[in-house]
């Protein structure tokens, strides 16, 4: 641990959070913003799905810490919402235990200290011909789908309404540029830094509609702003 001790916002997801540091994605854009600010921590996992998410759950948030994040923002969902395999070896999770296994995620954040608060973001569309083209011979034909993707979007959204937990519909506010399928992602699952900065408009417009000030980039103190400017003279 090294000091001071600024607020912890901690990502944590499968693959769209792991990898949200490459290609200008939205881990590394809300670094920038709350340079000096926040610390943004990444615990993603390319490959999880809810229930491994549920399965760690108390490993990577350890109600016993001494120091509790301020902000969790959640994904799962893409890799739940895949269809199931005939051999068991899909990521695939009935959307009915999706919805449980993110109530329970939801809880646990809840229970960690009053201070943290929670955003969830639902799975966002793909670019089914890109993916089908970047993952030939490695994922089954059709596995992944838009309707698919939407029921369990959806599915994160009603939960969220139900527990008072602000949501990014992703799988909507995506589709809004009308480019989308085509400028958003790398391989048509996993987001390029356009739409990465999507990503990044709408938790932003949830932090200031949610008025948690203390959160909003413009509201923190910026660590050691006191301090004279240096200059070579300084040396």
């Amino acid at each position: 641990m090294v000091g001071p001790i600024r607020p912890q916002f901690v990502l944590f997801g499968s693959s769209i959070v792991q990898f949200s540091f490459s290609n200008g994605g939205w881990g590394a854009i809300l670094a920038d913003i709350y340079s000096r600010k926040a610390d943004i921590l990444v615990r993603g996992y390319a490959g999880w799905n809810s229930r491994n998410g549920l399965q760690a759950l108390e490993q990577v948030f350890p109600k016993d810490a001494s120091i509790q994040p301020s902000l969790v923002i959640v994904y799962f969902g893409g890799n739940d919402s895949m269809l199931p395999d005939p051999l068991g070896l899909s990521l695939h999770v009935p959307l009915p235990e999706y919805v449980e296994n993110m109530r329970k995620i939801a809880t646990h954040l809840k229970s960690l200290s009053q201070k943290t608060r929670l955003i969830f973001l639902t799975a966002p569309p793909v670019n089914e011909e890109q993916m089908r083209k970047a993952f030939s011979g490695i994922m089954r034909e059709n596995s992944r789908t838009n309707k698919q993707l939407q029921m369990y979007s959806d599915a994160c959204v009603e939960l969220c309404r139900e527990m008072d937990i602000k949501a990014v519909d992703l799988f909507t506010s995506m589709q809004k540029r009308s480019d989308w399928s085509t400028v958003c992602f790398t391989d048509g699952i996993h987001f390029s830094s356009e739409g990465s900065k999507i990503v990044v408009e709408e938790i932003l417009k949830v932090l200031e509609e949610a008025d948690w000030e203390r959160l909003q980039w413009n509201s923190l103190p910026t660590e050691f702003e006191e301090f004279a400017p240096y200059t070579a003279s300084r040396v």
